[in-house]
């Protein structure tokens, strides 16, 4: 969001970035940035959203406020992005966008804005998003206390429809075509892939095999933010058990508590907030596995591209739409094994993947929302 703001800024229009209160960024903050609430309305609506189901009903002093402040802006454009959980009426913010005739653009990161609360229902293999929510086998996720997602599916419904004007943006085909069978289906869907920073995920020259004194092994690397059960780790812990000690995994973004846990022969790593070491990893591993069982359009797979690392993944949402013939493999969890082995058989070309990554060139994709904005303030 930040960086959309500041190449816009660098085309000549003007842009505001938002936020709940608290959430913290490692870059320097964005100048012209409003946040929403105070951290003791966030803990309010968190608790109460908690106890009765119903996320995004609470807040309405503070989203009161907020509207104020963009009634005073007065954009051209309103561009939404996540509005998970609980910081902001969502009644009252789509009512206002409904009243003033805002033409809004809403990038969606997973599947939440058309189901009763869940991100994704992939696990689960739920279709209920289709007719209606309700007897939730995920709603403890959340976390609640009781199942709230029948009404909500019904108020979200009524909430996120009806706009004259919106633009809904996905980062990938597979969500681009759940849009398009959901309550949202009447909307504009255009596709804008998550980019990376190309100048720092590059092939790297380090000295991190002779550091971890990994020899000549072939190098599995999985990396997450983190290791939650959407992002496979058990599917790791297997693995590392049908292999034999010429193959090395290393994991990077484990806990306190799964670096305790996982199997001697894994090679554990906490979480690293330096892209520059991320990316040696990267360069160093031999193939980069994304067991994911639930993912948009994972940028850790271009990340991985960029290095020169081919890329395995599990046929999950949108995780299998950068794999090219020759920069990675289609797997499942039954043939991870048999196909980690044959590695060496398959046609897998370092060079291949960097050009395929270039694609995903972080400044580009930036300017395709910068383009979406001016198709969109010339039509006013």
């Amino acid at each position: 969001m930040r960086n959309i703001a500041i190449e816009a800024e660098k085309a000549g229009i003007e842009a505001y970035t938002s936020c709940q209160y608290g959430i913290s960024t490692r870059n320097e903050p964005y100048q012209k940035h409003l946040y929403i609430g105070t951290r003791l309305g966030r803990n309010i609506h968190l608790k109460l959203g908690e106890f009765t189901g119903r996320y995004g009903l609470f807040s309405a002093y503070d989203t009161k406020k907020f509207i104020k402040q963009i009634d005073q802006l007065n954009p051209d454009i309103v561009h939404l992005h996540n509005l998970h959980k609980g910081y902001i009426n969502l009644n009252r913010l789509f009512r206002y966008l409904k009243e003033k005739n805002k033409p809004v653009v809403w990038t969606l990161h997973d599947c939440w804005s058309f189901t009763g609360q869940c991100p994704y229902f992939d696990r689960v293999q739920c279709q209920k998003w289709r007719t209606g929510c309700g007897h939730c086998p995920q709603y403890k996720d959340y976390p609640s206390k009781v199942d709230g997602t029948a009404s909500m599916f019904q108020k979200k419904k009524q909430w996120f429809t009806g706009l004259r004007n919106m633009t809904i943006v996905t980062p990938s085909q597979w969500l681009a075509e759940l849009v398009a069978e959901s309550y949202l289906k009447d909307y504009k869907v255009k596709i804008i892939h998550n980019g990376i920073d190309l100048s720092v995920f590059r092939p790297r020259k380090t000295n991190l095999r002779e550091k971890l004194k990994l020899g000549n092994k072939t190098v599995i690397l999985g990396v997450a933010s983190i290791w939650d059960s959407r992002k496979g780790l058990e599917v790791f812990e297997e693995l590392s058990g049908q292999l034999s000690d010429d193959y090395q995994i290393i994991l990077i973004g484990l806990n306190s508590k799964q670096l305790e846990a996982i199997p001697k022969n894994i090679i554990g790593i906490a979480r690293t907030t330096d892209a520059n070491e991320l990316a040696e990893y990267y360069s160093m591993a031999d193939i980069f596995v994304n067991p994911t069982v639930e993912d948009n359009f994972p940028t850790v797979n271009l990340e991985a591209l960029a290095c020169g690392t081919p890329v395995f993944t599990f046929p999950t949402g949108g995780s299998t739409e950068c794999i090219e013939n020759g920069c990675g493999k289609i797997v499942t969890r039954q043939s991870l094994a048999s196909d980690v082995t044959q590695l060496k058989t398959f046609e897998m070309n370092r060079n291949r993947c960097i050009e395929v990554s270039k694609q995903y060139a972080m400044q580009d994709k930036f300017r395709e929302y910068i383009e979406l904005y001016r198709k969109i303030l010339v039509k006013l």
